[in-house]
């Protein structure tokens, strides 16, 4: 056995608590005629940069392989390798340890259960591990599936992350949603009745470089001061209880109902002094373990020992999933309370700087961080929302206590919230401002003067605005559904404090 090759699991098993999780789904799609559909676009909502497009036979495969590594089990430090017939599981510790062998087809071939396991356990599993093509391990109801290549063993879906939710859109064609059943589907059909989806909004913004922005005094704007200028405010580190931990489930009641979330506190955090805050929303269909394994701030903000929230959203009947209420579309619950709510709760038990609280998001998580810029502006000092654009619904009700710092991320090229804005195309009820549109409300809501320039890193930016706050529009030519730059969007955020004022 070549045991060089595993020792490099170290330090993987806490990469692969955060790695990209991989899934695979193909079938066809079909008009509702019966007919091949070739060149559909196939895109996912809920997973950044996944596309794929119909052939002429109107078949498709769609997945994320995740990067090649040796992948956590359970909630410790378990591990698994491939090599030959055996199968070797390292780091066990189990009561009862369950391993399936399952074709692409999703038949169990082998099945091996061992009990009181700790420490190595082999397993031969002869000549089928030639034919499998997916292991699923249970080490005391915990659930994991992996995918057997020629290259080693990908991790797949750990349970309770979330499952692909695609969006197939075609010319002439109404478009289509699909919400995974399991990480690995085959021969799914999909069908598409021909028409048109509702057609853009004619009132999108023209792009703000070719006009400067004068806005008038806003009534529901709070004057401020600039960033930190009325000094900051003392925080009391004794008495905290929390401690450092990977993943910690916490909840809040709102309203009378349970709301859970994710509470990340790395290493480097001491609790000896305050440290940032940020929360960081999931996408449609998400959730905020998928969310934690998914975003690239954490990687960021970790080692500076800011703590980190990841938030369960909630669906509605009929809906698209978990997701937050910024429109008539996805949830009934009020998330600006549970908003609130989090960060209360992250006062009274750990050490954090009330004046540097912020919110990024992809996706709809991208639409709910400029939705609480909106309406929680008096506890978030800036946001950097990634994918999503303000809706007319939710711009309507924007009801800002003061000026923040707004940078958006965005693909010229996304087929899921269009650059140019307009109606979502999914009967939802969503229409949106567009990038350029988002930017430009940005931009008047925080009386910038002037028009905007290229800064540093390539994006467009409004600099002189009220309080010394900036508003940022950056954007990718040719971009698709993507996450934003963390290497740009927390050094942006973390510039900026909330004024002591505004601290209750």
């Amino acid at each position: 056995m070549n045991f060089p090759k595993i020792m490099g699991i170290a330090s993987g098993i806490a990469m692969s608590s955060t790695m990209a999780l991989a899934w695979s789904i193909s079938g066809v799609v079909q008009s509702n005629m019966g007919q091949p559909l070739p060149g559909v676009e196939i895109n996912s909502f809920n997973y950044a940069g996944i596309t794929a497009t119909t052939t002429d036979g109107g078949t498709f495969t769609i997945g994320n392989d995740g990067p090649i590594a040796i992948a956590a089990v359970k909630a410790s430090n378990m591990a698994i390798h491939m090599e030959g017939n055996t199968l070797t599981i390292y780091n066990a510790d189990a009561r009862d340890l369950k391993v399936s062998v399952i074709s692409a087809l999703g038949k169990v071939l082998k099945e091996s259960s061992v009990s009181h396991v700790q420490g190595i356990v082999s397993l031969d599993m002869g000549n089928l591990a030639k034919g499998a093509k997916f292991i699923r391990v249970s080490a005391d109801s915990q659930n994991s599936t992996f995918m057997v290549t020629d290259k080693g063993v990908k991790s797949l879906k750990k349970e309770g992350d979330p499952l692909p939710f695609l969006q197939f859109s075609k010319d002439g064609y109404k478009t289509v949603t699909y919400q995974a059943k399991a990480e690995v589907e085959t021969d799914v059909v999909i069908q598409m009745e021909a028409g048109s989806n509702p057609p853009a909004s004619s009132s999108t913004v023209k792009p703000p470089e070719s006009s400067s922005v004068v806005a008038s005094s806003s009534s529901e704007v709070k004057s401020s001061s600039s960033a930190g200028n009325d000094g900051p405010v003392a925080v009391d580190c004794s008495g905290k209880t929390a401690k450092v931990g990977d993943k910690q489930n916490m909840s809040v009641t709102v309203d009378g109902k349970q709301r859970t979330f994710i509470m990340h506190i790395p290493s480097a955090y001491k609790g000896d002094k305050p440290v940032p805050l940020v929360i960081d929303y999931h996408p449609i269909g998400g959730s905020g373990n998928g969310e934690f394994g998914s975003s690239p701030y954490k990687a960021k903000t970790d080692p500076e020992g800011v703590i980190t929230l990841y938030p369960d959203g909630t669906s509605k009947p009929g809906g698209m999933g978990n997701g937050w209420n910024v429109g008539p579309c996805c949830s009934n619950d009020d998330d600006v309370k549970f908003s609130y709510a989090m960060i209360d709760k992250l006062k009274e038990i750990a050490c954090i700087d009330p004046q540097r609280i912020y919110a990024t998001g992809f996706s709809m998580g991208g639409g709910m961080s400029n939705h609480v810029a909106c309406m929680m502006s008096d506890v978030f000092a800036a946001v950097a929302p990634a994918a999503m654009d303000l809706n007319k619904t939710n711009s309507a009700q924007c009801k800002m206590s003061r000026p923040i710092s707004v940078i958006n991320f965005r693909g010229t090229n996304d087929p899921v919230c269009k650059y140019q804005g307009g109606d979502s195309g999914f009967n939802d009820g969503l229409n949106f401002l567009g990038a350029e549109g988002t930017f430009k409300f940005w931009a008047e809501k925080n009386e910038c003067q002037g028009s905007p320039s290229k800064n540093s890193n390539g994006c467009d930016e409004y600099s002189n605005c009220k309080d010394g706050t900036k508003v940022v529009l950056c954007t990718k030519q040719g971009g698709g559904h993507d996450y934003g730059d963390a290497s740009i969007g927390w050094p942006f955020l973390k510039q900026f404090t909330l004024p002591a004022s505004f601290v209750k």
